[in-house]
Parts: structure tokens; C-alpha cells; sequence
């Protein structure tokens, strides 16, 4: 049953001593304060990390060619390494197991233009598998096909940004693209997590960008992803294997690092895994000191009030009160005085969150934010602790005798 009396005999009492409160609440603030920015600001480095590897497949590898740097096997050093469709389908074959999706790239630029509109964009020739290992979202239309491909379609896939640039009072999808003076069917428009510079790319099919832009079967770069299933020794173990051969397949030395370029983004990935998990431990075992100072503090104040108010609990025993009652008051007062401001302890923190939050980007820290379950857990945490921090002393005090009490100095 509520008991009106009860609680408006504890709200006087923390209006009569507002020093006392004020203290109390201010270190369950500042403890919540401090560990909401903490988490926040560790949330956003992990946003920062999670930014920077989002646009592709984490489990991608980027194979380049360059020029030797090193004579090898009688061959002289300078030599270009020219990569061609035959060495994608050794790729595909030899390593039918291990290989995910695997595409070639062709690099251009070419000039779009639609009716009055036009404007320079960068164009790819690639195979459908790009659109898994760039992670393209298709937002209208489909994607590069294999019929495409087999054909040598005329056809292209273009970008959000794009389709706003050129096509401003219509839509995009099914019209014809010039590039360059040839015209191609826009089959599909696709957004990007990369932002603006992506969405403002055009795809071809790779067969079709050979025989327009070169005529032949150069390819500029092959992008593959590995099994899913392999963890990072194994997938670095891989790329490591598919660097010694294709060195082997063009002649070059195995110290030359820059003939063939293999980049294996579980290389970064393990990386910024290992760096986010030692992050979040250092922020774990800040924000827990700060809690457990947050704890200290509060169970010492109670502890004050408690054997402050020794006197009050003889007069109250000593008009009847029974130590339950005397103990529920008291519990109660720490219960409200740690709520309150452990909840205006995370209003500040999330509104200083929010606050510096842009400015913070400059700092590699990219949308600080945080669960409010956590600080909510963290606030429940520092209730419990002051409400054992009071009960303890308090559940002493009831047991006194009233005479002693009064007496108490």
C-alpha cells in the first residue's frame, strides 16, 4: 500500500539537508557522467574503424601489378606486369576452394553526358562478382550479368550521385548513356556505403570495356574475396601462397614487393580487431574504476548519514518506529537520491556527447554515442551499491537502543 506519509517525510528530509543530498548526488552524477563520455567516445573510434573497412568485403584481397624492381631468371628489372582474363581464370580455377567472388577491374575515365547535362566520371569494367565485393546496393535495375558478359553488351550501372547530376527531371533507369560518343542502356543505379565518390562511378562489363576501350584482354586489377570460413591465419596463409605463385607465373623475384601487389584486408581487419578489443578493455577498466569510485563514495556517505542521524533513530524508536521502518526511510532516501542523479548524470553525458560530437571527427571519432542500456545498467549498478551501503549501517542503527542513541555525541 502507498503511504503518503512515508514519502513525504523522505522528500522533507532531503530538503532539510540539501548539503547532504546535493554531495551524495553529485559523486553518482559525475561517476555516470564520466562513464557515458568514456563509452561514447570509445563507441566512435569503433565507428571511425568500422567506416574505414565498411565499403568493401572484410574478406577481400587486392591483387595490383607494377614493374619489377629486381633482374630475375635472366630478365631485366623495369619489366611491366601486365595482367590478362587468362590469369583471373587461373586464379578462379587453382583456387576454386578458397576463392569466394573474384572479378577483374579496368580503370577509365570517360565523358558522360545526358541531353543537356554532362560531367567526367570513373568508369570500371567488372564482373558481377564486383557488385558482392564492393558490397554495390541496387537500388533500381539489376547488376552487371553473365549474359552481359557472353555478349558484350552495351550496358551500364551507374551510381545514385550520377543519375542526380545528369538526370535531373527523370529517372535513370532504361535510358541511353553517352560515354564518351557511345551510347549505353543504364540497367541499373545502385547506392554505396562509401559515400558520394562511389555512388558517382559507372560499371560495365568487363568483356565490353576490353573490346571498346583497348581490344584486347588487358585487365588493370583482380579483386577476389576468400572462403568466409577461413579465420585470419589461414586466409594470411593464402594470400601469402597466391603471392609466391603468381610471382612464379611472371618471373619475379619473391623480394620484389613491387611487380605484384597482393593486400589482404584481413590483415587490417585483425588489426583494427585487436586494436578495438584492447580499446574497449582500457575503456572497461576506466569506466569500472570510475563506478567503483562512484561505489566508495556514495557507501561512505551513507555511512555519514547514518551515524548522523543516530539521534534522530532513538527519537524515532523511541516513539514507536519499528527498525523496519527506520531502515526504509533511509533506503529509500539513497534509492531516489542515486536515481535522480544517476539519470542527470546520462542526460549530460549524452547531451555532451552530442554536443562535440561533429567537432570530434577531426580526432578520428565518428558519431560518439551510447547504449543507454549500459549506463542505465551502470546507474542500477551504483543504486544497489548505495542502497547496501545504507542498509548495512542503517539496519546497525535500528538495532540501538533508544536510550544509547540519544545519547550518542
Amino acid at each position: 500500500m502507498f503511504d503518503l506519509d512515508l514519502w513525504r517525510e523522505i522528500f522533507q528530509s532531503i530538503n532539510m539537508n540539501r548539503t547532504r543530498s546535493l554531495l551524495s548526488g553529485f559523486t553518482v552524477a559525475f561517476a555516470i557522467l564520466l562513464f557515458t563520455i568514456l563509452f561514447g567516445i570509445a563507441n566512435g573510434l569503433k565507428n571511425t574503424f568500422a567506416e574505414a573497412f565498411g565499403d568493401d568485403a572484410k574478406n577481400s584481397i587486392f591483387i595490383r601489378s607494377g614493374r619489377t624492381t629486381k633482374a630475375h631468371k635472366g630478365l631485366q628489372a623495369g619489366r611491366r606486369i601486365q595482367f590478362k582474363n587468362e590469369d583471373l581464370d587461373y586464379i578462379k580455377e587453382d583456387f576454386s576452394d578458397k576463392v569466394e567472388f573474384i572479378t577483374a577491374r579496368i580503370y577509365s575515365n570517360v565523358q558522360a553526358s545526358f541531353r543537356n547535362e554532362q560531367s567526367s566520371y570513373p568508369l570500371r569494367g567488372v564482373h558481377p562478382d564486383h557488385q558482392f565485393l564492393e558490397k554495390t546496393i541496387i537500388e533500381e535495375g539489376r547488376y552487371i550479368n553473365q549474359n552481359d558478359l557472353q555478349n558484350k553488351t552495351k550496358v551500364v550501372v551507374i551510381g545514385k550521385q550520377i543519375e542526380e547530376d545528369l538526370f535531373k527531371k527523370t529517372t535513370a533507369l532504361g535510358k541511353y548513356l553517352n560515354l564518351s560518343g557511345i551510347p549505353y542502356k543504364i540497367v541499373g543505379i545502385f547506392s554505396d556505403d562509401g559515400g558520394d565518390y562511389e555512388e558517382r562511378i559507372i560499371y560495365m562489363p568487363v568483356t565490353t570495356s576490353q573490346q571498346v576501350y583497348g581490344n584486347n584482354d588487358y585487365i588493370d586489377q583482380i579483386n577476389l574475396s576468400y572462403n568466409p570460413e577461413m579465420n585470419y591465419d589461414q586466409a594470411l596463409a593464402f594470400s601469402s601462397t597466391l603471392t609466391k605463385k603468381l610471382k612464379n607465373r611472371f618471373s619475379v623475384a619473391n623480394s620484389d614487393q613491387r611487380a605484384v601487389r597482393v593486400r589482404n584486408m584481413a590483415e587490417g581487419t585483425k588489426a583494427v580487431s585487436q586494436m578495438t578489443t584492447g580499446l574497449t578493455v582500457i575503456i572497461l577498466v576506466i569506466g569500472f574504476g570510475t563506478l567503483i569510485a562512484g561505489i566508495v563514495g556514495i557507501s561512505n556517505i551513507m555511512i555519514f548519514i547514518v551515524k548522523e542521524r543516530t539521534k534522530e533513530i532513538g527519537i524515532r524508536k523511541a516513539l514507536g518506529a519499528s527498525p523496519r521502518s527506520i531502515v526504509s526511510i533511509i533506503l529509500i532516501e539513497s534509492i531516489i537520491i542515486t536515481a535522480i542523479a544517476g539519470y542527470i548524470g546520462l542526460v549530460i553525458g549524452v547531451g555532451v556527447l552530442e554536443l562535440v560530437g561533429p567537432s570530434l571527427k577531426d580526432y578520428f571519432i565518428k558519431d560518439p554515442g551510447v547504449n543507454n542500456s549500459l549506463v542505465i545498467g551502470a546507474t542500477i549498478t551504483l543504486i544497489v551499491a548505495g542502497a547496501i551501503a545504507g542498509y548495512l549501517p542503517a539496519k546497525k542503527a535500528s538495532r540501538i537502543k533508544p536510550i544509547v542513541a540519544l545519547r550518542n555525541d
